[in-house]
């Protein structure tokens, strides 16, 4: 029990990250232990905790995107008035805020490698076994979400209309 506490920063980090929102990053921090909890049988001792739970994290998560998908849209009025990023005199505030939109811009497969990689400092071939694919398919997500996430970022309109539009054919 100990061992899942620590990993608490970590899985709420990504959490956090993955979902673009704190309670719903909290949510599912909370579903992935107790997962992991009523699975724990199944943890091979030896193996590293923290990549089993990122990788129950990552199995919940795409359980919930898959299921969204079957729901129609809903348009919450929030996103109808949220206005685009200013520079200003804040900076590392703006900054972060930036970053946040535009990872949430990203297709949830780029998006999460570029978060396990970058944000959770997990090698290559850990990130491929959190997310059950090969090597070189993290290796080609991380680039195109490096890419896509630069134009994004850089404020090119299509590269948001891209992202779109690939929402939309998945």
């Amino acid at each position: 029990m100990r061992d899942l506490i620590e990993h608490l920063p970590r899985l709420r980090r990504y959490a956090r990250a993955l979902t673009g929102d704190r309670y719903a990053g909290d949510d599912l921090v909370q579903d992935t232990l107790e997962r992991a909890l009523s699975r724990f049988a199944f943890f091979r001792q030896g193996s590293k905790l923290d990549s089993w739970l990122l990788t129950i994290m990552h199995n919940i998560f795409i359980s919930q995107l898959r299921h969204q998908a079957a729901r129609p849209p809903v348009d919450p009025l929030d996103e109808q008035f949220v206005e685009s990023a200013v520079r200003g005199s804040e900076g590392d505030m703006l900054d972060l805020r930036d970053l946040d939109r535009a990872l949430a811009q990203l297709p949830a497969d780029q998006r999460e490698v570029l978060l396990l990689i970058s944000l959770e400092d997990l090698s290559y071939e850990e990130a491929a076994r959190v997310l059950g694919v090969p090597l070189g398919t993290v290796m080609s997500r991380l680039s195109r979400g490096r890419e896509r996430l630069r134009s994004v970022l850089a404020g090119d309109p299509s590269a948001a209309t891209e992202v779109a539009h690939l929402k939309v054919v998945k």
